[in-house]
């Protein structure tokens, strides 16, 4: 397990650096990466996990990264959930194919994401988010776990919650729901699986902009018309001319309006559910 990053308020002329332990003037959260016990694997997976500082007690999110992975964009937004008194924990789903897999926002990156993503199997994310679950309670103890997802993040984050119980799913963008040819989506969509996550009782928000080249305007209602008919309790919002990845500020897709919209809404719900 690597070592801690303490991000805390000090006072002028305090204590600096101390045993690799940074400090800044933000709100205190401590960053590290741990190791995740996997069942059925051989070797843990990586996690950034971002908490806040002090005992808690104090609620999960697990974090389901871009095709692009553990980048320090995700990691920035882990830590935006810590300062609000989350532990936030991004598993590195990639962990089978390689170890903290970071990859740029271009074409060589994203032709490698999706050789990444597109190996994604549905037991193993299953065992990933369980044993993500598994570590934090073993560590901090029981607590109630949402999920939050972006884009491809988002496609695993909404399968995870119709396998595992979930406080609340939050999916930012996310990819290929209604596809059953790539990645998680097969034998049937994703989005077919919705019952299943009504049946865990999962509050549902989904967060996508009008303007997303990865669905068409029929694809994108379908999404709110399953979770209409399995009975989920569900949040749609669509953004008007606003392309996919709306929410990441490193790129030119960021939409500063929009993505404050969607952070207040995500925060809402996961205040509402794990407090």
């Amino acid at each position: 397990m690597g070592g801690a990053d303490v991000h805390g308020r000090g006072e002028a002329g305090g204590e600096g650096p101390v045993s690799g332990v940074e400090r800044d003037a933000a709100v205190g959260i401590v960053t590290e990466w741990i190791d995740v016990d996997v069942a059925g694997e051989a070797a843990p997976m990586s996690a950034y996990l971002a908490r806040p500082v002090g005992p808690g007690p104090y609620p999960n999110v697990l974090v389901g990264f871009e095709m692009f992975g553990v980048t320090g964009y995700v990691r920035g937004v882990a830590e935006r959930l810590a300062r609000l008194g989350y532990r936030a924990l991004v598993p590195d789903f990639n962990h089978r194919q390689g170890t903290r897999i970071e990859l740029s926002a271009d074409d060589v990156g994203r032709a490698r994401g999706f050789e990444l993503v597109g190996a994604w199997e549905r037991d193993a994310v299953r065992r990933d988010v369980m044993g993500a679950i598994t570590a934090l309670g073993r560590r901090f103890g029981e607590a109630p776990t949402a999920m939050l997802g972006l884009s491809a993040g988002g496609h695993l984050a909404y399968y995870a919650a119709t396998q595992v119980p979930l406080a609340a799913l939050v999916a930012f963008y996310p990819g290929w729901l209604t596809s059953a040819d790539f990645a998680l989506g097969g034998p049937e969509p994703i989005v077919e699986l919705t019952a299943s996550i009504a049946a865990q009782g999962t509050p549902v928000l989904v967060l996508i902009g009008e303007a997303d080249h990865l669905y068409t305007a029929a694809e994108r209602d379908s999404i709110g018309r399953e979770l209409k008919e399995a009975g989920a309790r569900h949040e749609v919002i669509v953004y008007p001319d606003t392309p996919h990845g709306f929410f990441c500020d490193e790129r030119d897709s960021y939409r500063p309006e929009q993505a404050a919209d969607a952070w207040s809404r995500a925060t809402a719900l996961l205040a509402r559910t794990l407090r």
